[in-house]
């Protein structure tokens, strides 16, 4: 069995294709090299599957309110399964959410190409279902780092040079 990473994208909110047209393999290609950075075919033999969600803000809003008692929209979200797959078995890692009028506005108020940002929350939503946090500030420099070259590999800069403060930081 190849240990290889299934994106399941699924379009929960209108708008995602009039200001990216390419989302859905924006999003694959991000958790993809996400994936293989961290090194997940090591970790989960039979491969493993995740889920991304193209949302709005009131979505995005109303999980981070039930799950997160926080009653605001945010960027993105991750929410871990806690499932470990098995040798023959795929993982599940859970899923990921994205808030479609958040980040457009982030990505204007930023400067920066919205499919770059896209990318950029897929990969720091992906390295929290694999496991990495920010909480500490050694944490965030690890995560923060892979995260820069991941973008890299994906020929993106490095977005920490053009924010105040990273996702999740604030």
């Amino acid at each position: 069995m190849t240990a290889t990473l299934a994106v399941e994208v699924s379009e929960k909110a209108d708008g995602w294709r009039s200001v990216l047209v390419d989302a859905a393999e924006i999003v694959r290609r991000a958790a993809t090299s996400a994936w293989q950075a961290h090194d997940g075919a090591r970790l989960a033999p039979a491969g493993a599957e995740v889920s991304i969600v193209l949302a709005d803000d009131r979505l995005a809003r109303q999980l981070n309110r039930d799950y997160r008692g926080k009653d605001r929209p945010t960027n993105v979200l991750s929410f871990a399964s806690g499932d470990r797959g098995g040798r023959d078995r795929v993982q599940l890692l859970g899923d990921v959410v994205l808030a479609l009028e958040t980040i457009v506005l982030e990505a204007a108020g930023q400067s920066k190409p919205l499919g770059d940002h896209v990318s950029h929350l897929v990969v720091h939503g992906m390295l929290h279902l694999l496991g990495y946090d920010h909480r500490t500030e050694s944490d965030a420099v690890e995560m923060e780092t892979l995260e820069v070259r991941i973008l890299a590999g994906l020929g993106i800069g490095n977005p920490y040079r053009l924010m105040e403060a990273p996702p999740g930081r604030a």
